[in-house]
């Protein structure tokens, strides 16, 4: 049978949350709203078959994903052989689901562990109360930054999203977005995800404000019922010890009541690793790419 993708669609958006609710793992690239921020960059289809979500990408290069449901109990070796090409390119196979394809399809697989898609899991305790001598630097700039500036919370809704797209226009000017071809990409997805926002069911986001001025935000969404996923995370360089504000301040207004904070990959970015380790994850969420010959 061959499957048969379509573009991505909002109407659909809780119909496949439902599916994804049953992943036995879950991380953040198959959170509706990623997919949906990003779909036009990586030219991303679906195709529902049964019990399952099949997702591909189409740009740079044909990619598979992993299928998103109940992963277990499922004859892998008949499904992958019915509903996918004979050899195809994979990517982003949570190891949940790369174990149990190597368990299933021995010799079919010539995978590796991808570090560049790792997902980074912190404490949203942790990450609120950064206790202790681990975490002295981000409280001194965090204190500096509420010395220096009298910041307001806000909550993103319609009318703080113009205030959120000229502050991502300020910082693409900052970091000359049209230069790297990353940057201009994650452009995109942020502008994409604000002009959607009233459709995006899932989505949940905070700002700092100085002077009616934003000066951060952040996009973000909830994955399960203990974790949220911080999608886009902007400050203005501006103001000292921003990042460390917002990222603090949205915990604390906003995911109190969330055990974990998923703060995506680093895809690679040495500077971008950096600041991720500095927070210190309690885990991380392994992922696998490759091929499969079946």
């Amino acid at each position: 049978m061959e499957l048969i993708f379509r573009p991505l669609s909002l109407e659909k958006q809780n119909e496949y949350k439902s599916i994804f609710d049953q992943c036995p793992q879950k991380t953040s690239d198959y959170s509706f709203v990623n997919l949906w921020s990003w779909r036009d960059i990586y030219l991303l289809e679906w195709a529902w078959e049964e019990d399952l979500v099949w997702i591909r990408q189409n740009n740079p290069e044909r990619i598979y994903w992993a299928p998103i449901g109940p992963w277990e109990n499922i004859e892998w070796k008949k499904r992958l052989q019915r509903c996918l090409p004979t050899s195809c390119a994979v990517t982003r196979i949570p190891e949940y689901l790369y174990n149990l394809w190597h368990s299933d399809l021995p010799g079919s697989l010539n995978m590796a562990d991808n570090r560049d898609h790792w997902d980074y899991v912190y404490s949203v305790q942790e990450l609120i109360e950064l206790k202790g001598n681990k975490y002295h630097k981000k409280k001194n700039l965090l204190s500096q930054f509420q010395r220096l500036y009298q910041a307001s919370f806000v909550t993103l809704t319609v009318d703080e999203i113009e205030g959120a797209l000229a502050l991502q226009e300020d910082w693409c000017l900052w970091r000359d977005c049209e230069s790297s071809e990353v940057l201009s990409a994650e452009n995109k997805a942020i502008v994409d995800a604000f002009k959607d926002w009233t459709f995006l069911k899932d989505v949940i986001g905070g700002g700092l404000v100085v002077n009616q001025s934003m000066i951060s935000f952040t996009v973000a969404e909830p994955i399960d019922q203990e974790t949220i996923v911080i999608h886009f995370e902007k400050g203005c360089p501006q103001y000292k010890g921003v990042y460390q504000a917002i990222n603090q301040m949205f915990l604390s207004w906003k995911a109190q009541d969330y055990t974990y904070v998923n703060r995506e990959q680093d895809l690679g970015d040495l500077g971008l690793r950096q600041a991720k380790e500095s927070y210190l994850p309690v885990s991380y969420l392994k992922k696998y790419s490759g091929h499969i010959s079946i």
